[in-house]
């Protein structure tokens, strides 16, 4: 087991990478504090990794309010003693995520809330309570659209991720004296209802899927065990880096046919 006796707090646990990753992580031995705004889906996380066997808890938190990310953090610590990981995977993609142009003011605070400012929030709690536990790893989901600019114009969440990309980097370095890791994952276009809700028609996933080279969209599942990685031992020299995960497109010029 890759993570025994490690305490892990997930955030967006209710769906997606955040789901998948905290039934691997539960099956690799962790204990799980599953973070949600969602209190059905994330109770039903819990429900799943119990069922398996696992032992894990739910915690409703909007993540862009810091009494909700303080509480989340206490809440792992008062249950399981320790908090040893900390995946700060919540975000949104707004539908009127578009242009500069086009984007609303509204839209863009609420995308810099969740997706940048939350990162910051569950950093700023949950790093304290990584150096009582004499550290750990903390991944923080960014994106590959924070490293090559998206077809598709999203302005609002490109620029969040982007905001986490630079964070992670220098977090990694202010406390790689600490033992505490800070990587970035960057997961490419994946097969998720964040993002399918998005690219809504078969044009705009089309023009999005042309530039992956491997021809499809990437799995929920797929990015759980890159952040698995991230989390055990195993990467223990491995802190301030972008882990791309994305099917090659940031690294294609042009496709193959």
């Amino acid at each position: 087991m890759r993570l025994k006796d490690k305490v892990a707090l997930i955030t967006g646990a209710g769906s997606g990478i955040g789901r998948e990753t905290s039934l691997l992580f539960a099956a690799e031995g962790a204990k799980i504090v599953a973070v949600d705004i969602a209190d059905a889906a994330g109770n039903e996380t819990v429900a799943m990794i119990k069922k398996n066997g696992g032992d894990a808890v739910y915690v409703h938190a909007d993540i862009s309010k810091a009494a909700d990310c303080e509480n989340m953090v206490r809440v792992a610590e008062q249950t399981y003693g320790k908090l040893n990981v900390l995946f700060n995977n919540a975000g949104i993609m707004h539908s009127d995520d578009d242009n500069a142009m086009a984007t609303s003011e509204a839209v863009w605070d609420l995308t810099m809330n969740i997706n940048l400012k939350g990162v910051f929030l569950g950093c700023k709690y949950g790093i304290p309570a990584l150096k009582r536990a004499g550290g750990g790893s903390i991944i923080n989901t960014a994106a590959f659209v924070a490293l090559v600019g998206a077809a598709t114009p999203q302005i609002a969440y490109t620029a969040s991720k982007g905001g986490v990309l630079a964070m992670t980097r220098e977090l990694a370095v202010v406390h790689a004296r600490e033992n505490i890791r800070v990587n970035a994952l960057c997961p490419g276009p994946l097969r998720t209802e964040l993002l399918m809700k998005f690219l809504n028609t078969e044009e705009k996933k089309q023009r999005r899927l042309v530039h992956v080279p491997m021809g499809r969209f990437g799995e929920a599942k797929e990015m759980a065990q890159a952040a698995l990685y991230l989390a055990s031992d195993e990467s223990s020299y491995v802190t301030g880096t972008e882990f791309m995960v994305d099917g090659g497109i940031t690294a294609a010029y042009v496709t193959p046919e």
